[in-house]
């Protein structure tokens, strides 16, 4: 346990089930919190717990050197600080949304006098608290010092730059890869079904590969940081064949070719682009062609 002083640490504003993990951590170490929502029963199972609900959001921030907001999107957490009074505090956003609007969030909050910092939570509600829930932050670093005793409570802190958009451009990175590499499994699981096999049999196998998945995600982000693409062990002609297979397969089966082909067609444009021996890393060009095609549009 933690030794404190009387007053709130921290007051965590929205209590979905995100924000209830996150009060709960930090209050099991001895964290002295207050918490609102805007739905006063979702506190109710932290009040029954001994942490103080405010009655409005001026109150939770009034009693706090430190403001942690945990709500849907970056306009929520404008609308409901609008008419608080922010000078002198720390504001630690912990809702999803995309840099630029943290830049704009983080400009708002100086300008009304706080210190701002923003946060990309990376994990589930039920990891809050236990050594895989990371969270990535970016801003001012006087933020980060008033605030990471009660965020490291909640989860390993990793401090990535002071630009206030760092920490949400990482988390739309990390969701890219994973949904990208979910819809893959989702895939797998119907192929696994049309062979009448177990999908929780690639489940598990996944899961015992993944460091070697990791390693290989690693590999690339080597590859395109230093533009190195040559020698590869696996070129971007052999990805492009590994998912004209699986089309195949699916249209043998029976099941839906939706996502090979969207695969297929996307490691095509790295073939029609003289990119074919290259590392599949190499794909970078393709993306970086487009957004300048796109550029020279607007």
């Amino acid at each position: 346990m933690h030794s404190h002083s009387t007053t709130h640490e921290a007051a965590l504003l929205g209590l979905g089930a995100m924000g209830v993990a996150l009060a709960r951590a930090a209050a099991s170490r001895g964290r002295r919190l207050t918490v609102w929502n805007r739905t006063s029963a979702k506190a109710a199972p932290l009040a029954a717990a001994g942490v103080p609900v405010a009655a409005s959001v001026a109150a939770a921030v009034a009693a706090s050197p430190v403001v942690i907001v945990c709500v849907t999107d970056y306009p929520a957490t404008r609308a409901l600080l609008e008419a608080v009074e922010l000078g002198g505090k720390t504001l630690v956003q912990l809702s999803t949304g995309t840099p630029q609007e943290a830049r704009e969030l983080a400009a708002w909050a100086e300008a009304r006098g706080a210190r701002y910092l923003d946060g990309a939570i990376l994990a589930v509600p039920s990891q809050i608290g236990g050594p895989n829930a990371h969270i990535m932050t970016s801003g001012s670093r006087e933020a980060l010092a008033a605030a990471e005793g009660v965020l490291g409570d909640m989860a390993a802190i990793q401090f990535v730059g002071e630009g206030p958009g760092a920490a949400a451009a990482l988390d739309l990175g990390v969701l890219s890869t994973l949904f990208g590499a979910l819809l893959g499994f989702y895939h797998g699981a119907r192929l696994m079904e049309s062979e009448q096999l177990g999908v929780d049999g690639l489940g598990g196998l996944l899961s015992a590969i993944a460091p070697t998945l990791g390693e290989m995600i690693r590999i690339d982000g080597e590859a395109i940081h230093h533009g190195r693409y040559e020698a590869p062990e696996a070129s971007l002609e052999i990805c492009w064949r590994s998912m004209d297979l699986l089309g195949r397969h699916a249209r043998e089966a029976g099941i839906d070719a939706s996502f090979p082909g969207f695969a297929a067609a996307m490691f095509h444009r790295g073939l029609a682009a003289g990119l074919g021996h290259e590392a599949p890393a190499a794909m970078i060009k393709v993306l970086r062609a487009a957004s300048a095609q796109e550029g020279a549009r607007r």
